[in-house]
């Protein structure tokens, strides 16, 4: 019998207890998958000390930056994406680092090809929207990263009007505004100028449609939440761990 689970804060929104939890139930495995919700990312030591058999860990908001200082090895790729959410503890004890958000955003987009134009608008710059990042440049998008503080490479959300949304087909959020229990929350963009050519794609997934994704349904858009991203991730991560 093996352990697995998830570290975050504030993650009872989380439905990767239940995913995993309800694949070992399908799959007649006695393995077992909870959430460590943990004030600051340095508890994963105490984690881990109470609980000797566990053989990988999801992470989510708002470690996926900081958890790489505590791991033994980081694959190439997360290296590369500057975050991970996705870590395998070996025979002897060592952490090892991945990202697979990248492999399940890149596959939930997939359903969505074309875009009107390879040009996106990225909501956000925490670990998520590294990964997010990742893929599309690797898809040749032309990006704009949004944050609510100006720096050399993002914009703020004030400085979105019609002629950045209506060059931007593709809009993803990858902030944690509108995540139960904070449902009314949204990115504050002008959803006005949002056409029938946008999709709007929130890597949120509880509610199964946000304030954000609404929003942008209203004027036409098409939409996603990220579940079908999460599920992908989530079989990506289970590879990583078993091999």
């Amino acid at each position: 019998m093996a352990k697995y689970g998830l570290i975050g804060h504030k993650i009872g929104y989380s439905f990767s207890k239940a995913f995993f939890n309800f694949k070992f139930e399908n799959e007649n495995r006695n393995d077992s998958y909870e959430n460590f919700d943990i004030p600051v990312v340095s508890e994963l030591s105490k984690i881990l000390k109470k609980n000797p058999d566990l053989e990988g860990l999801n992470v989510t908001i708002p470690y996926k930056e900081s958890v790489i200082q505590l791991l033994d090895e980081v694959d190439k790729e997360a290296r590369k994406i500057g975050a991970v959410n996705t870590i395998k503890i070996n025979e002897t004890g060592k952490l090892i680092g991945y990202n697979t958000d990248h492999y399940g955003f890149a596959k939930a987009l997939m359903e969505f090809l074309p875009i009107k134009e390879k040009k996106a608008l990225v909501l956000g710059t925490g670990g998520a929207s590294k990964a997010i990042m990742y893929v599309l440049e690797t898809m040749s998008f032309e990006i704009t990263q949004i944050s609510r503080t100006k720096t050399e490479n993002t914009i703020t959300y004030t400085d979105l009007n019609r002629e950045l949304i209506s060059q931007n087909y593709l809009i993803i959020n990858c902030t944690p505004l509108g995540t139960f229990p904070n449902i009314h929350e949204f990115p504050d963009i002008p959803y006005q100028y949002l056409t029938k050519d946008h999709l709007a794609f929130d890597l949120t997934y509880n509610p199964l449609e946000t304030k954000f994704m609404k929003l942008s349904k209203d004027r036409g858009a098409r939409i996603s939440n990220g579940l079908k991203m999460l599920e992908y991730q989530a079989k990506k991560a289970w590879s990583i761990w078993i091999s």
